[in-house]
């Protein structure tokens, strides 16, 4: 597995997956650009989680509204530059979508077998939530909770789970935490 600070982010594949997640989530009516700033969080902390490695490896920040890629603005600026992508905004008011229309498709040679179907995954897993219930859902991470604003999530978050321990788990802290004192005392004599 490649460490973390050994891991270059991928703006290519960046590029590749917005094309990919913009062109199957077209007909969902809550696609904009938090939800696609999540989307593309959820596949890349999945994916780690999985396979050991991000899809794109890029840097992800925590922000009020949850993680989202730090040089996700440049990626989406570059690409409607070069004609690859468009935002269209739809609604009224401050509830003003911004969404991402993809002009071209996405090159799959990129991508895994496994990184495709984890990213088609994770867009039918939020297809129904909107952009502030999917930011919602993105609070109850751990890494997002721990990290101050602006903060760098490290990948590797995503491998701390927070569900209570079993009994047995409790009691085998116990005895540890025995042991533990035992020999601190020992070291201090």
């Amino acid at each position: 597995m490649v460490t973390e600070k050994h891991r270059k982010p991928d703006d290519e594949k960046l590029r590749e997956l917005i094309l990919y997640v913009s062109t199957l989530s077209k007909d969902d009516e809550n696609f904009g650009a938090t939800k696609l700033n999540k989307l593309l969080f959820y596949a890349d902390f999945l994916a780690y989680q999985r396979f050991g490695r991000p899809i794109t490896g890029q840097e992800y920040q925590a922000l009020p509204q949850g993680p989202a890629p730090r040089h996700l603005k440049p990626v989406i600026e570059r690409m409607q530059r070069h004609g690859d992508l468009r935002i269209e905004e739809h609604g009224q008011f401050k509830f003003r979508r911004k969404q991402p229309v993809a002009i071209r498709m996405a090159d799959m040679s990129k991508f895994r077998e496994e990184e495709v179907i984890l990213a088609h995954e994770v867009i039918q897993r939020f297809w129904k939530l909107n952009a502030t219930q999917i930011s919602e859902e993105s609070h109850f991470f751990l890494g997002w909770k721990l990290a101050k604003e602006g903060e760098t999530i490290p990948y590797s978050v995503i491998l701390i789970g927070n569900r209570r321990p079993t009994e047995s788990e409790r009691r085998k802290g116990r005895a540890l935490q025995k042991l533990a004192k035992e020999a601190l005392a020992g070291a201090h004599r």
